[in-house]
């Protein structure tokens, strides 16, 4: 084979800007479904939009999240144990922008985006995704910046119409 390849050795003493911005790119040539992970805590909702989430298991159902580690969100999926999935559909690229927004406002983070909870003081699950699951927490493990949480799914359903199309992100854009 006669490709040439760019590559990088990262070195133990450190990472650099440029070996960052270069992973940024590399890892970014993955498609990845989008969705927002809700969580309660101390009474407010807790949300964010993620890309970095996969199913693990069918039996039991048991999903895998990464989430920053010292963001609200984690904290509020540690105390509570109890946390939700809503997976995006392409039509819902503004709700995924606005939560997925750095320093987004505690009172009120989910005023703007229609939700619903399957009983009282349930996870919020955003209306018109795709597929909502809950979780209950069985194991939770740092890596590096984030924490992984798995999750035994509770409660999961769909919508009964057809489902349109995933939200999809794909070298730092959104796609359908």
């Amino acid at each position: 084979m006669d490709q040439q390849i760019t590559a990088r050795t990262l070195q133990p003493a450190g990472i650099t800007a440029d070996d960052e911005t270069f992973y940024k790119a590399l890892s970014g040539q993955v498609a990845k479904g989008v969705a927002v992970i809700s969580a309660v805590h101390r009474g407010r909702d807790h949300a964010a939009t993620v890309t970095d989430f996969l199913s693990v298991s069918y039996d039991p159902p048991t999903m895998v999240v990464s989430i920053y580690s010292l963001s609200r969100l984690a904290e509020a999926i540690e105390t509570s144990g109890r946390w939700s999935l809503s997976l995006l559909s392409a039509e819902q690229a503004s709700v995924a922008d606005r939560l997925g927004e750095p320093g987004s406002p505690l009172i009120g983070l989910l005023d703007q985006t229609p939700h619903f909870r399957p009983e009282a003081g349930a996870p919020a699950l955003v209306t018109d995704a795709l597929a909502w699951f809950e979780l209950k927490t069985v194991a939770s493990a740092p890596a590096a910046t984030h924490t992984l949480f798995v999750g035994e799914v509770t409660w999961m359903a769909r919508p009964d119409a057809q489902p349109g199309s995933p939200l999809v992100r794909y070298q730092s854009g959104y796609h359908r």
